[in-house]
């Protein structure tokens, strides 16, 4: 499966559950949400993404408590819990919500050198958080398997509902 058509599929499952989705992503830095824009309709689904690379901009943009930052790190399950609750408490009109924190190197701390963290919230309930390794090797290449993990876990969310 590639990133393209589990895109299409994930639009399609948005718009089969009349389901408006926003985004909170770090180390994909926007393409999560730039892969579901190519697919035609989507902005009946897609309310937007807040690309929050920076720690400053988790906590000014969504509410990311900076405590939570300093005993977890911004590559952790609780920040990208955070994440979620801010994405879906700054966009009232969306129903779901997913976010994505990390380390894609090169340069990172040998711990969390390819972990990402993924966050996935549905209005009125409880996030939920997984921690996951990546195969690839590469920067680009841990940013596109990021990517496809966000929206694989999003097409699994919607599918249980």
């Amino acid at each position: 499966m590639d990133l393209d058509s589990q895109s299409q599929q994930l639009v399609e499952l948005l718009g089969e559950k009349q389901q408006t989705l926003v985004l909170a992503e770090s180390c994909t830095g926007g393409l999560i949400s730039a892969t579901l824009a190519t697919v035609p309709g989507v902005s009946a689904w897609l309310a937007g993404s807040f690309v929050v690379y920076q720690e400053a901009s988790k906590m000014r943009w969504l509410g990311v408590a900076e405590d939570t930052l300093l005993q977890h790190t911004a590559v952790s399950a609780p920040v990208a819990h955070q994440m979620v609750a801010g994405a879906l408490q700054m966009t009232p009109h969306a129903d779901l919500a997913a976010s994505v924190t990390g380390h894609l190197g090169p340069n990172a701390p040998a711990e969390f050198d390819g972990r990402i963290f993924v966050g996935v919230g549905r209005r009125g309930q409880p996030p939920r958080t997984w921690g996951i390794e990546l195969n690839a090797k590469k920067r680009v290449g841990r940013q596109r398997e990021s990517a496809l993990v966000v929206i694989d876990t999003l097409i699994r969310v919607l599918g249980t509902l």
